[in-house]
């Protein structure tokens, strides 16, 4: 695992941007920002917009610390963009972050080999109105966004979460293309993997049990909806196996610096009930967020955390060649 103790350094914290995660983006570049800061690195705040990439130059960092969510800090273009213009950066690089947030794409690079990920199709919002496109209890969500931005539940009794309707309001409308899954009962569970000297390792399992409704966007960034039990009370070979898949599905789709991957686990079921929901490449790092709060259990505090992922950048630097951001 890497530790503290490097270099002073000129990082650059990429935050904000425009997309629906924008509010969660900004609070963990601040942390993040805040964090170098008490360490004694020098930091450029830059709040993500058209001319990023002037901006970037003007600052000349020695890296840049990835805290965007969602679109398009998160897709692979930010990280083209970086590339290009040969500044290390932290996270997953281009490839990688173009699948894993593909929820179609992050399924046919995780199920071939062994990955166990729920059922489903893609279709058209606009089918909805007509027929359901599974049987209900069944999930809805955006092919190609996080934090649970547009997700919905469809019951016998109607629908949890965005509402479905052609006058609702509701994030979900606005993509053409929705994941529909087979609704899986049972406990939210979810594994971060943090990057370190010996290869990727899992910290911990934990269980989130949100007070009211379900998992959704607010339960995530709002404190007091959302109890996290941390490590989560569930049986050794369910945590053994959790972590397990949890440190092959960043392996598989080679992802860098840190990962989380959440589950959904059927208790009635066993091993046979766990599956694989998706693996963020790019996990909060506010102060409610899952990663920072696994790696206090495993005592490693929020300034080790944020120097560990800026020291792997720079490592892979080192490393040079084209597998330099994965």
């Amino acid at each position: 695992m890497f530790v503290s103790g490097l270099r002073r350094l000129h990082v650059a914290v990429l935050m904000g941007g425009w997309a629906n995660e924008r509010p969660v983006s900004l609070m963990s570049g601040e942390g993040v920002a805040e964090a170098l800061e008490t360490r004694g690195h020098r930091v450029t705040r830059i709040d993500m917009d058209r001319q990023v990439a002037a901006r970037i130059a003007k600052a000349a960092p020695d890296v840049v610390f990835n805290a965007l969510h969602g679109v398009p800090g998160e897709d692979g273009t930010v990280q083209g963009m970086l590339d290009l213009m040969g500044v290390p950066y932290t996270h997953s690089g281009l490839a990688t972050s173009v699948i894993a947030i593909d929820k179609e794409l992050t399924k046919q690079a995780l199920v071939p080999h062994g990955i166990p990920m729920p059922g489903g199709r893609i279709v058209d919002s606009e089918s909805l109105f007509e027929k359901d496109p599974l049987p209900r209890p069944y999930v809805l969500k955006p092919v190609n966004e996080g934090s649970s931005v547009g997700v919905a539940i469809v019951t016998e009794d109607g629908n949890h979460g965005n509402p479905i309707a052609r006058d609702a309001e509701g994030p979900w409308q606005e993509f053409g293309r929705l994941l529909a899954e087979p609704y899986i009962r049972g406990r939210e569970l979810t594994v971060a993997v943090i990057d370190g000297a010996e290869g990727p390792r899992a910290l911990t399992v934990t269980e989130l049990v949100p007070k009211s409704g379900f998992y959704d966007f607010d339960a995530k960034y709002t404190e007091g909806m959302t109890e996290h039990v941390c490590p989560a009370q569930v049986p050794d070979e369910i945590a053994r196996l959790c972590m397990d898949i949890a440190v092959r599905a960043h392996r598989l789709l080679g992802c860098k610096g840190c990962s989380r991957t959440d589950f959904r686990w059927d208790d009635e079921q066993g091993e046979d009930g766990l599956f694989v929901l998706e693996t963020n490449t790019q996990p909060g790092m506010t102060p409610l967020s899952l990663v920072p709060e696994q790696a206090r259990q495993c005592g490693m505090s929020y300034e080790d955390l944020v120097e560990a992922l800026v020291a792997e950048a720079l490592a892979r630097q080192e490393e040079g060649g084209s597998g330099a951001h994965g």
